[in-house]
This record gives structure tokens, C-alpha cells and sequence, in this order.
């Protein structure tokens, strides 16, 4: 796997886009249902156990995170609002905000959409794939927790979201465990195109 990963730091965080660092380099963002597994992976990606905090109130980050990994590219965190106790306001302004982002942000290079292999495709991952590829933008989904499923359910899955996104030639999926380190090479392949081949 790459170490290139290995270098994230926190950078800031952000209640809106207006925050956001200047529009240049690379972007990638994490983006997932409260409960998915988003901040593991980063944290596995990173190989660090707290860059990314792992709330156990489900929906309670609502910023934007940026982690730096050299002057041009980032990984961003952004929030977990698919839980259904975040307040109705917060919903739509954050609706506005990704609508805007993904249209607006040139820097925006590439999406890890995180599902869970137990629950993949709700409407918020559905909307959050629509956007994506909206945008044409490089789209990789991991089917996390895949530990928590037999061989043969977890392949089910895969099979079933493959399936789904046939049509998007730029959208891949993969099964992805941050307990059982699994999908770790093929996420950081992945992430690799998506900063322009790193060294």
C-alpha cells in the first residue's frame, strides 16, 4: 500500500464552504451515512487511530474536515447527515452546500462513498452517487464492515451494487474492512488516479 497516505494531518474544519481552503490541487472527499464506517477507513487509509474522530452519537459531526497530505491534495471528511435525528434546517443547508460543492469545486478530484455491505444503496447513498455522477467525477464505493458478513452474503453485495452501477464507467466498488485491514491495496490503487498517480 502506498505511504503516501500515512502523511495526513488535520487541516481544518469548516461549518460551511465559505471555510474552505483555496479551490486548487486535489480534492477527494469520504462521504456516508452517520454509522457507515466513514471515519474508520480514513483512519485505516491513514493508518493513524484518531485523525478522523469516530462519534458515538451517530450524525453528530457536522463540518467539513480537511486533512492535508502535501501543499496540493486533501482529503476531506464531510458530514455524516444521513442520520435521520439531525435537525430538518441542517439537512437543507447542507443540500445546498454539497449541491454547490460538487458543482462549483474545480479542485474536486475524486469520491469514496462509504456503505454499509449490510445496507447498501439507502437513498442517501443513492443521492450521494447521483451527485457524483452528475459531474462525471471518479466515484470508488466501499461496501465497509464486510467483515460482519460470510463470504458468500458479503459477494452477494458486491454483485448486487456492481449491478446498480453498471451504466457509470467511472464509479468502482469494493468490500472494505477496517477491523480486518481488507481492501486496503485496492483502495489505495484507487486513490492513487485520484491524486494524479502520487509518488
Amino acid at each position: 500500500m502506498n505511504n503516501f497516505y500515512h502523511r495526513a494531518k488535520f487541516l481544518l474544519s469548516c461549518p460551511s464552504l465559505k471555510g474552505c481552503p483555496t479551490d486548487q490541487g486535489y480534492e477527494v472527499i469520504f462521504a456516508g451515512r452517520s454509522n457507515a464506517g466513514k471515519s474508520s477507513a480514513i483512519n485505516t487509509i491513514t493508518l493513524q487511530k484518531k485523525l478522523a474522530k469516530v462519534s458515538r452519537t451517530p450524525g453528530r459531526t457536522q463540518h467539513l474536515v480537511f486533512f492535508e497530505l502535501d501543499e496540493n491534495r486533501r482529503l476531506v471528511d464531510l458530514p455524516g447527515y444521513g442520520y435521520a435525528k439531525v435537525p430538518e434546517r441542517i439537512k437543507k443547508q447542507w443540500h445546498i452546500d454539497m449541491g454547490e460543492y460538487f458543482s462549483q469545486r474545480k479542485c474536486l478530484a475524486g469520491a469514496v462513498l462509504v456503505m454499509d455491505v449490510r445496507r447498501p444503496l439507502t437513498p442517501f447513498d443513492q443521492m450521494m452517487l447521483d451527485w457524483c455522477v452528475d459531474v462525471n467525477l471518479p466515484t470508488q464505493i466501499l461496501l465497509t464492515k464486510s467483515d460482519k458478513l460470510k463470504k458468500g452474503a458479503a459477494s452477494n453485495a458486491l454483485l448486487k451494487v456492481k449491478s446498480a452501477i453498471k451504466p457509470h464507467p467511472f464509479v468502482q466498488v469494493q468490500l472494505f474492512s477496517s477491523l480486518k485491514k481488507q481492501g486496503l491495496d485496492a483502495l489505495s490503487t484507487r486513490l492513487d488516479t485520484f491524486f494524479g498517480h502520487v509518488d
